[in-house]
């Protein structure tokens, strides 16, 4: 879990942000050598002391230290006093502290199995929950992206077998460790489904459990889809969350922290492809390029089985989080989530809440007064109710259905 003032303002957002104005003596390879302290140090006087910081992530580290009550400190810019708060922190109970001031009830986690470090946490505490603050998500990045060869290092790893069975049985696996809310995935920039090149109507590979996928040169994203995940899925009754447009490594040097990747549109085509191809997997999505929402929302509105959630990543800025708001609820009234918390850094809950929530309530006041303008009585249950739904409730209701 990354926590802690260092970690704000060494988030990728800030890293980037710095690299614009840093000094040219200081290259990537120089500042990725540094300790994260040193990094953050770096970043708080070219961001925040030798320039106002006024970007949306530098304002949310100013938000988050004025809801922690280090406000004093922040306009006395004493970064020292600052990072002495928090090495004090008890782990556990600053966590708690910061769901209670963020309203959060809880965050779904990305959690990892083919990470070592990871797998090696859950076999050790299997079905042990970590706080009743975090769920879990099965992320499955590797079976959408087609990497055979990172799916057959995770079956080895579990002594299973490199075919479409060894691979369901290792989705089924961790399913039962982590007993996940639903596989996730961010996808390609340049995913498709099928595949270029593929006509929609070819029929899936035959089905055959114990035929080694070693014979095929290399499965393709569709056939590990359509032979590995949506099956499991069917069978566990979990969802697939999917964010879509990230285009990876479009900076190399900034890759350490994932700052080097960008934004590209996504074939929303394949996601509506997909949706159809398994009307009993539910899919929950979100899309990171600005030109590719209207097109996902209408899309949403006419697929029972999506759910689209959010503004994710370059999307999570005020003036975009009010247009996409407007937007959606207009066409899609309150069967959608306005928001996620979209955290890096636990602390960020705060901030990323806190900016939201505000203009998430500036965009909607224009619908709710012209609703009482046009004579409907709107009671306050009601409106909470509805806030409820844009913020969490719709989301519940469609993974109960």
């Amino acid at each position: 879990m990354l926590w802690g003032i260092d970690e704000l303002l060494t988030y990728h957002y800030l890293v980037s942000e710095y690299f614009m104005v840093a000094p040219a003596s200081m290259t990537h390879e120089a500042f990725f050598r540094l300790s994260k302290r040193e990094q953050a140090d770096e970043v708080w006087q070219g961001l925040f002391i030798r320039r106002s910081p006024i970007s949306e992530a530098c304002q949310g580290v100013l938000t988050t230290l004025k809801r922690l009550g280090l406000g004093d400190m922040m306009a006395a810019r004493d970064l020292t006093g600052i990072r002495a708060w928090f090495d004090a922190q008890d782990p556990e109970e600053h966590c708690e502290r910061i769901f209670r001031l963020a309203g959060v009830r809880y965050a779904v986690m990305t959690n990892i199995p083919y990470v070592p470090a990871e797998a090696e946490h859950w076999r050790a505490v299997p079905s042990k929950p970590v706080t009743r603050r975090f769920r879990t998500a099965l992320r499955i990045d590797a079976f959408l992206k087609g990497d055979w060869p990172a799916v057959c290092a995770a079956l080895l790893v579990e002594e299973l077998e490199p075919t479409f069975e060894g691979a369901r049985e290792y989705l089924r696996r961790w399913a039962g460790i982590l007993k996940p809310e639903y596989m996730m995935a961010s996808t390609p920039g340049d995913w498709h489904f099928p595949e270029r090149g593929a006509a929609d109507g070819d029929a899936p590979l035959p089905g055959d459990a114990k035929m080694l996928v070693r014979a095929y040169t290399k499965p393709t994203p569709t056939m590990l889809l359509e032979e590995v995940v949506a099956p499991v899925c069917e069978e566990l009754s979990l969802p697939i969350a999917l964010k879509l447009g990230a285009l990876r490594g479009m900076a190399p040097a900034l890759d350490p922290c994932c700052g080097g990747d960008g934004v590209v549109g996504s074939d929303l085509g394949s996601l509506q492809r997909l949706c159809a191809r398994f009307p009993r997997v539910k899919f929950l999505a979100t899309v990171l390029s600005r030109s590719n929402q209207h097109e996902m929302t209408v899309v949403c509105q006419k697929t029972r089985n999506l759910h689209l959630y959010g503004c994710w990543w370059y999307c999570n800025n005020p003036s975009i989080i009010d247009e996409l708001t407007r937007m959606r609820v207009e066409l899609l009234g309150t069967a959608f989530t306005a928001q996620h918390s979209d955290c890096r850094v636990l602390e960020q809950l705060l901030y990323k809440w806190d900016h939201s929530r505000e203009v998430i309530g500036n965009a909607l006041l224009f619908y709710y007064e012209r609703l009482v303008r046009s004579g409907w009585r709107l009671s306050r249950d009601e409106l909470r109710r509805d806030v409820w739904n844009l913020l969490g409730g719709s989301y519940e209701e469609f993974m109960a259905r």
